[in-house]
Order: structure tokens, then C-alpha cells, then sequence
């Protein structure tokens, strides 16, 4: 049966880490002398102590986990963790609902990029400061963060990764897991501070710097101005927020391999960073021509807002320098496309990750031959990694239970009086988190606020459902889960 000792021990350990981020906000409110210091302050208080409590509830656990508890931990850690982010919000009045809070705080550490909030001018800087910082945590994983600096927490942590971890196929820098998430982490702060000093040097101040940064390395779309990064009228911001939120969609062990082994050539190899060029290329000239057809826009000015957009939702983050709801309709649905399909495996980019379309048409591919040629045995291959018929199995009920989804939560949605090409796209955008949505009554540069409550859950647990891929927390849901030994 469950642990759930363990499960108390590692959840209070991790209120902790959340305590010290909140702290980290409460020093930036006491730097801008603003109202929000004392939410902050209630919000370290509350969260120190509910983690003492569920510490002293798991005094005396023991390390042995179990698969079935490391997936009830990785559910619970996203779940609390957004509960008690709420706080903030909640104390200081900048949300007056819970609804609307957790609604925030689970697009923040989930890295969706949708708001409810229909003007972020008004915020004082801690509190938009703490909604970088839970992209940027949320971004490689809550639990992924702890395994790199606290290993010792997370007793089994190989079976709580593989339940957090995004893609079908898991790869390692080091034997040791706990030495992989460091290397990890490195290049995720490499590629943060390389963000931020490219923001600076085209004139963003440290604040606006390091906040765009965070949003982009984690590919998550949350802005400190209401008009996000066009606001500043800036080529140089725009290319350069492309570029990093490009890399931050590639596989990370496979970025390291390239960039700190010199081995450049294993980007080209890789049959998933293929697929996730071309397309981004194949896009970015579809969009450009019909801007320049249709829109009447320069050269330049085309290729650069098609580049960011599809990079932007591709990569699911969300961030916009032009008005897509002003394009032709027919770029929607080449967006939507960017959405499905998202960034690489074990990147910060969410959507169904380019290896799983790639498997799709290769077993599509292989299915054909199959018709012709009934008794061969015929091997599908990433990347010179044999994919097994478990694992096929596996990608086509992921893929099926996807779309489900993206079903059922538009249907409601449309049952309920939601525009047909909002509803479908919001729900794409929630599973997928990406942020943006494309329709009449929400564009792709507005805020969620119009939403009726109902839906704002439903979006919520789609979510969480898409940042853990699903079968993490349906599994959780199942009767055998809490029934079975």
C-alpha cells in the first residue's frame, strides 16, 4: 500500500524549498519598499510551518518507495505547491477569488503562460517577480530541482523522475541521476543568464532582465507589461527572446552534448532536433508569405514576427511581438499545429514533443510496409534507439488519451456558450501548456478573465495534466490505485 510517511516527509521538505522562493520575493518587495512585503511575509509564515507540520507527520519514514507512491508525490508536489503559491495572491488582494489564484499559480509552475489578470501593470514587483520564479522552477520541475540540490530528500528518486520527466524516452547525463540533474540545471542557468545579459544589452534593466529571462528559459510566457515583449519596440529583444526560447525547447542532455563536448554534429544527427527545425523553418515560410500577401507586411518585419510566433508557441511560451489574431485565419491553424506538436523531449517546451510525432509516422511508415509485407519484422528507430512494442503501445494510448482530452474539455466548454475556435484552442493551450489561445472572444494577447469559473478548473487540471504527461495523475485517479498492493 501507499507510504505515506514518506510522501509527508518529502512534501514538507519541499514546502521548504518553496518557503526559501517566497523569501527570495520578499526580499524584492522589501528592495521596492511596496505593499506586498506583507503578504510575502504571512506567505513564508504559513508555508514554514505547514512544512513542519507534514515533517513531523513523516518523523521516522523510511526510504523505501514505491512506483505507485512516487507517482502520488509528483501529483501532490504540483498540486500543493500551487495551493500554497495562492498565498500571495490571496493576502495581498491582488486576486480576490481562489479560483483566479490557483488558476495563476498552476499556469506559473505548470509554465503554461495564461492569465487572468487583465492588467499586470498594477502589480507591485514582488508579486510579479513571484510569477517568473514559478515558471522558472516549474520549467525543468519541481521535483527535478530537488533531486539536483537536495538528493537526499526524494529517497528514490529514479522512479519520482520517471514520473515527472516529459517524453517517452529518458535519457542521462551521469549513472548517477543526481549528478545529471546538476549538469542539467547548469545549462539551464547558462541559458538563463545568457538570456538575461542578451535582454540588457538591448536595454531591458535588471528587473525586466532577469523576469523575461526566467519566462523564456521555461518557455512560459508570463510578462511584467500588459503588450509582453513588444512593449519595448525592439528588434534586437525580439531576436534574441527567440533565439534562447529555440534552445530552451531542444533536449537538454542533448544541448550539453553539442555545446560543452563540442559535439555540434549530434544536433543534425538527432532525428527529433530534425524534425523540430524543419518544421519551425516550414512554418516560419508558410506564415512570412501570407504576411506579406495578405498583411501587406515589410520583409523583414514578416519573417520576424512569423519567426517569434511560431518559435513562441512551438516551444509553448507563450510570449507574443504582433497581434496574431489580426492574421489571416488560415496561420491559426498552422499555430495550432505549433501547439499539438510542441518542442524536444526533455526540453522546458511542453506540447506532445516532436519524438512522439516522429514515432507516430513512423509507425505510420512501418504500418504500410506491414500491408505489403505481412510476416517481416520491421525495427523503429530514434536516433539509433530502438523503440520497443511497449513502448509503441504506450505512445498510441498517450496519444489517443491526448486527444481525448482536448475533447471532452472542449465540449464542455462549447456545450457551455464558449466560442468553438476558443474553446478547442484552449484546451490545446492548457494540455500542451503553451498560454496563448487563437478565436473571437480571446485572442492571443489577452487574458483568460472572462472565463466563468467552471471552465478556469477544468483548465486548471488540464494543466497538470499536460505538464505531467498525463498518465502521472490519471493513474492517481484510478480505483486499483488506492485498492490494489
Amino acid at each position: 500500500m501507499i507510504n505515506f510517511k514518506i510522501i509527508y516527509k518529502i512534501l514538507g521538505s519541499l514546502l521548504f524549498l518553496e518557503a526559501i522562493m517566497m523569501l527570495a520575493c520578499l526580499g524584492v518587495a522589501l528592495y521596492y519598499g511596496e505593499e506586498d512585503t506583507f503578504a510575502f511575509l504571512v506567505s513564508v509564515l504559513v508555508t514554514v510551518l505547514s512544512g513542519i507540520i507534514l515533517g513531523y507527520k513523516g518523523r521516522n519514514a523510511d526510504n523505501i518507495m514505491s512506483r505507485r507512491d512516487s507517482y502520488l508525490i509528483v501529483t501532490l508536489t504540483w498540486t500543493v505547491f500551487s495551493l500554497f503559491g495562492t498565498i500571495p495572491f490571496m493576502v495581498g488582494g491582488y486576486l480576490h477569488s481562489f479560483t483566479d489564484a490557483y488558476f495563476e499559480t498552476m499556469s506559473g509552475f505548470t509554465t503554461t503562460g495564461a492569465t487572468i489578470i487583465d492588467d499586470v501593470e498594477i502589480l507591485p514587483h514582488g508579486i510579479l517577480f513571484w510569477r517568473s520564479l514559478t515558471h522558472w522552477i516549474g520549467g525543468l520541475g519541481i521535483v527535478f530541482f530537488t533531486i539536483a540540490v537536495l538528493p537526499q530528500v526524494v529517497g528514490g528518486s529514479t522512479k519520482v523522475f520517471a514520473a515527472e520527466a516529459t517524453g517517452p524516452i529518458k535519457s542521462k547525463l551521469s549513472p548517477r541521476l543526481s549528478t545529471s540533474a546538476k549538469w542539467i540545471w547548469l545549462v539551464y542557468l547558462f541559458i538563463t543568464f545568457g538570456c538575461m545579459a542578451g535582454f540588457m544589452l538591448f536595454g531591458m534593466n535588471w528587473f525586466e532582465g532577469i523576469n523575461y529571462a526566467m519566462s523564456t528559459a521555461a518557455t512560459g510566457g508570463y510578462s511584467i507589461y500588459n503588450d509582453s515583449i513588444e512593449h519595448f519596440h525592439s528588434p534586437g529583444m525580439e531576436y534574441t527572446a527567440t533565439f534562447f526560447c529555440f534552445i530552451s525547447g531542444v533536449n537538454f542532455t542533448l544541448f550539453y552534448c553539442a555545446v560543452a563536448k563540442k559535439k555540434v554534429r549530434a544536433l543534425w544527427r538527432d532525428t527529433e532536433f530534425r524534425l523540430y527545425l524543419i518544421l519551425t523553418v516550414l512554418f516560419t515560410a508558410f506564415i512570412m508569405m501570407e504576411l506579406v500577401v495578405r498583411n501587406h507586411y515589410g520583409l523583414e518585419h514578416a519573417f520576424r514576427s512569423s519567426l517569434f510566433s511560431v518559435v513562441s508557441f512551438m516551444t509553448t511560451t507563450g510570449l507574443f511581438n504582433d497581434d496574431a489574431g489580426k492574421w489571416p485565419h488560415v496561420t491559426w491553424v498552422v499555430l495550432a499545429v505549433c501547439m499539438l506538436v510542441g518542442g524536444c523531449s526533455g526540453s522546458t517546451a511542453g506540447g506532445m514533443k516532436c519524438v512522439r510525432i516522429t514515432m507516430l509516422f513512423k509507425v505510420l511508415r512501418n504500418e504500410l510496409r506491414q500491408r505489403l509485407h505481412p510476416h517481416a519484422v520491421l525495427p523503429l528507430k530514434i536516433s539509433g534507439v530502438n523503440i520497443t512494442y511497449p513502448q509503441r503501445v504506450s505512445l498510441l494510448a498517450f496519444f489517443t488519451a491526448y486527444l481525448l482530452l482536448i475533447f471532452i474539455s472542449a465540449f464542455i466548454m462549447i456545450a457551455s456558450g464558449i466560442d468553438n475556435t476558443n474553446a478547442i484552442t484552449i484546451a490545446m493551450s492548457c494540455i500542451g501548456n503553451v498560454g496563448p489561445t487563437l478565436g473571437l472572444e480571446i485572442g492571443p494577447t489577452m487574458s483568460w478573465s472572462m472565463l466563468p469559473d467552471f471552465a478556469k478548473w477544468i483548465c486548471t487540471v488540464m494543466m497538470l495534466f499536460g505538464r505531467l504527461e498525463i498518465f502521472s495523475v490519471i493513474v492517481c485517479l484510478t480505483p486499483s490505485f488506492w485498492t490494489e498492493n
